[in-house]
């Protein structure tokens, strides 16, 4: 197994914290297995909690076990192309049976085939609604699945939601469910970052447009406000040539210039990520230095240190000292299709744009290095980050 992949979701020692949550959720398959409905157990927590770590321990006991039929689906094509990196390398498990949610679906339906266990990580992407554009004609996955299984484990995180086409809450969620029997298993431990509790909470409440505050200094997670991008570029190209996976990242809402559609702020242009079917993914790729990730490529992998541009739908209100969002800046347009069914208000819309600030600025483990395309907003930034070394 590649080793970037190996560390990020196998962990030879696990907390006390997540063998608990192992045990419980294993405990409920196993009671679900043996009753008449279909079930559902819910693996909730924020971004670096180890969501992921647990489910793959499930998925390694019961998807290399032939006493049962199982599948992992991921609505991601990023982590899709990592999970069958990591089954090609685990002994009895079939990389045929990691799937798409559409591909399975469609695949089980015709061929009337029937599971024990379907795992879902990322559930929070697969889609509410039908997308005829992606083959999916259905009215919702999560529905599907659980009429496909016994037990539907699924990974939920709900600050993670960033289009009207995969949108989720926990009301959508418990209706999906209705009356069949389902458990909640809560993850609120950090993993991923070593940044302490402080440290994230600066992160969410930046991006939820609370007063700010300099960044706390009281962890090894190394945090650095650069004034051009160009600089940042330097230092996350200095951090991947000394110990790799260290990459430039951004939200969307850069202008069109001279027909380029770059991410392009002082010194710094380069093009956005580009989806390649290569098996490889795009944050272990080292053409990926020379580009610009994105909510595509990065959503559910580790970074060792992320290079986070704040785009221009994120401005400054000097009044309230808070970074604001403006959606009527944001260029990428998948985040406001409309749907029959659900009318989203502007907020809401906001809360879109903020998840995917949030979840991009998450991605380092070791540390986070940070810029902003509105002047204001840099400057502010600046300010306090001199007035707080």
């Amino acid at each position: 197994m590649n080793e970037i992949l190996k560390a990020q979701f196998f962990v030879n020692d696990l907390s006390d914290d997540q063998k608990t949550v192992i045990t419980d959720i294993n405990d409920y398959i196993q009671q679900s297995l043996n009753s008449d409905s279909h079930s559902v157990a819910i693996i909730q927590g924020a971004a670096g909690t180890g969501k992921s770590v647990v489910l793959m321990e499930l998925v390694r006991q019961y998807m290399t076990d032939k006493h049962y039929k199982t599948s992992l689906v991921v609505n991601h094509p990023e982590l899709y192309k990592a999970y069958q990196d990591i089954a090609e390398s685990i002994p009895n498990m079939k990389v045929n049976a990691i799937r798409r949610p559409t591909s399975l679906i469609n695949y089980a339906q015709k061929n009337h085939k029937r599971y024990d266990v379907i795992f879902v990580d990322e559930a929070h992407l697969l889609y509410s609604k039908s997308e005829p554009y992606a083959h999916y004609r259905g009215q919702n996955q999560l529905t599907d699945l659980m009429s496909l299984a016994k037990v539907v484990v699924a990974v939920y995180d709900f600050d993670q939601v960033f289009q009207s086409k995969m949108y989720w809450n926990k009301k959508l969620l418990y209706d999906t469910i209705g009356t069949h029997p389902h458990k909640s298993f809560d993850m609120n431990f950090q993993y991923r970052m070593v940044a302490s509790d402080e440290q994230v909470a600066w992160m969410d409440n930046l991006t939820a447009e609370k007063p700010m505050q300099a960044f706390p200094e009281n962890s090894d997670f190394e945090f650095e406000m650069f004034n051009t991008a160009g600089a940042l570029f330097e230092k996350i190209k200095q951090r991947n040539k000394e110990v790799g996976m260290s990459r430039v990242v951004a939200t969307s809402g850069f202008p069109r210039i001279d027909g380029r559609h770059n991410v392009e702020m002082d010194t710094f242009s380069l093009p956005w990520d580009e989806w390649d079917p290569q098996r490889t993914h795009w944050a272990k790729r080292e053409g990926s230095i020379t580009q610009v990730g994105t909510i595509y490529t990065l959503q559910g992998f580790d970074l060792n240190y992320v290079g986070m541009i704040i785009g221009p739908s994120f401005g400054y209100d000097k009044q309230t000292d808070t970074m604001t969002i403006i959606p009527e800046k944001y260029s990428h347009k998948e985040i406001f299709k409309k749907r029959k069914d659900i009318k989203f208000s502007r907020e809401e819309y906001k809360e879109f744009i903020a998840n995917v600030l949030n979840v991009l600025m998450k991605r380092g483990k070791y540390g986070l290095y940070l810029t902003a395309y509105d002047d204001d907003l840099r400057a502010r930034l600046m300010e306090l980050y001199k007035n707080g070394q």
